[in-house]
């Protein structure tokens, strides 16, 4: 009983806290809207007439220390407003987050309840232990979470590595070397960007299932080596590096592999290690493709996450032999907590790689955008 108050007094907590906030919200947004208004009616006043005080009149109408606290004080107020907003967006953006970490401690009769919690009750720790030990409910499946975690990262390696040596040597070809055709044949690469995804997927699908790939790394990885954007983001950054250091490196008789490996590289380390995370990313995220073509054994971390989980029998058990969490009071349904405990644990690798490498993502991004 205590612990239902406590919960709720927690949960009242916080929609009285998001109700402030987004009120905050509101007035920030009205008080920055009049800003604007009088600093748009204030351009289109007289020149004689500038500010709060009339130019016409000479030094009787201006007091510097009031306009300089007033500029202070604006400044003050707007940083106020400015921080609330960007709080209640980081907020509503991390809600998302914090309900799937909540909830991967949750019992599965908690999570089930009509009405939500904000908190756990009781932390169920023994759900990272149930996920490693099963991934499908009732259909007999022998994959495991090894195994699939195993296909992600040789199939994620692999992938990246070869498509960055292959939009590598695309984009020295279209940003350094002279042949007929060059601008013609990028311009058709471009607009192969304009062709739904979908569309790939359909007709990769035909044309592996006619050769008999399907169940293999190979299909994971062939089909999407070459992607026509990273080629034209490093391509730009290409371009920017100045013609003189190319002379220079043939008058010292470099050539075009050793000016690639030895300056234009690393020039432009900061795009290449944004396009490898992005790739590996990208990988790891992976989803309609290994599910449509390969079957479970040969699927890939996604895939393993959204099968089901269900209360089974665990003969190997540190809590006893043939141990289940809820004494099969689920049957084979899939439970959302071990669900949500998956997905978690699918997650943390990608967010510890966006905190550790941001930098380097957000500097080459940016980089590869603009000329000089």
């Amino acid at each position: 009983m205590s612990g239902q108050l406590l919960n709720s007094t927690a949960g009242n907590w916080v929609v009285a806290v998001m109700v402030i906030l987004i009120i905050a919200g509101i007035i920030a947004s009205i008080f920055l809207s009049v800003r604007i208004c009088r600093m748009v009616r204030e351009s289109r006043a007289p020149a004689a007439k500038v500010g709060a005080w009339d130019l016409s009149a000479g030094d009787a109408g201006f007091n510097a220390e009031r306009e300089k606290r007033m500029d202070k004080t604006r400044h003050i107020i707007k940083n106020i407003f400015v921080y609330v907003f960007l709080t209640i967006c980081a907020v509503l953006s991390f809600l998302p987050f914090y309900w799937m970490i909540i909830s991967s401690f949750k019992t599965e009769w908690e999570f089930r309840q009509s009405v939500p919690t904000f908190f756990p009750h009781k932390f169920q720790w023994k759900n990272y232990w149930m996920i490693f030990h099963q991934t499908v409910a009732g259909s007999g499946s022998t994959a495991t979470f090894e195994q699939i975690l195993i296909n992600t990262l040789v199939v994620g390696l692999l992938s990246t590595f070869l498509g960055l040596v292959i939009i590598v040597i695309t984009a020295y070809a279209f940003a350094r070397m002279n042949f007929k055709g060059k601008n013609m044949l990028f311009a058709l690469m471009l607009a192969t960007m304009m062709i739904p995804g979908e569309l790939y997927t359909i007709s990769n699908y035909i044309t592996v299932a006619k050769a008999g790939m399907t169940d293999s790394y190979t299909v994971l990885i062939l089909p999407f080596l070459v992607s026509v954007y990273y080629i034209y983001l490093l391509r730009n950054n290409f371009m920017q590096i100045p013609n003189s250091l190319y002379q220079a490196a043939k008058v010292d008789g470099l050539s075009d592999l050793g000016y690639l490996l030895k300056v234009m590289i690393p020039l432009t380390a900061p795009t290449l290690i944004s396009i490898t995370l992005l790739r590996f990313i990208g990988t790891w995220n992976s989803y309609i493709w290994p599910r449509l073509i390969n079957t479970e054994p040969w699927q890939m971390i996604t895939n393993w996450v959204t099968n089901g989980f269900a209360d089974t029998r665990q003969a190997m058990s540190p809590w006893g032999a043939n141990w289940t969490m809820y004494n099969g009071a689920f049957g084979n349904q899939a439970l959302d907590s071990l669900k949500m405990a998956a997905v978690c644990m699918v997650s943390l690798p990608l967010l510890l790689l966006f905190i550790f490498c941001r930098r380097y993502i957000m500097r080459g991004v940016s980089k590869s955008g603009t000329k000089g």
